[in-house]
């Protein structure tokens, strides 16, 4: 099927503009999760507690957000990392979305086939 000019301009200009929105949500998901951890970082060197027992860490997310809502400052400090690791994931999520938009369907399904094996390393990756 082929487009006209306007359409393909059209198109072109709302990929540029999803791809904006990716870049600029990387960005401020990298910008949130350095303040976050220089935050828990300030409140560990200020305190001078972990906020748990010595050698005792959250291993969960629930216990990660528990202790962030308690404030301690190893629990920022982990809510900081996750949201870094989570903003790849996020990118290659929206990607599939783009790929679809452009209608390129290999990279659509390489993407999918990218997301599930991140998704399948958390699962299997998790602490016993």
């Amino acid at each position: 099927m082929a487009f006209s000019q306007p359409q393909k301009q059209a198109a072109e200009k709302e990929t540029f503009m999803i791809e904006d929105l990716i870049s600029l949500t990387l960005r401020m998901g990298v910008i949130l999760s350095s303040m976050i951890t220089a935050g828990g970082l300030l409140l560990l060197l200020f305190s001078g507690q972990s906020g748990y027992p010595t050698g005792n860490f959250p291993t969960s997310i629930s216990q990660v957000l528990s202790g962030l809502f308690q404030l301690k400052p190893f629990a920022i400090i982990e809510t900081g990392l996750l949201i870094l690791l989570l903003t790849p994931v996020f990118w290659v999520a929206a990607s599939i979305f783009a790929f679809f938009i452009r209608r390129d369907f290999i990279y659509t399904l390489i993407s999918i086939y990218v997301l599930l094996m991140l998704l399948l390393s958390f699962l299997l990756g998790k602490a016993a």
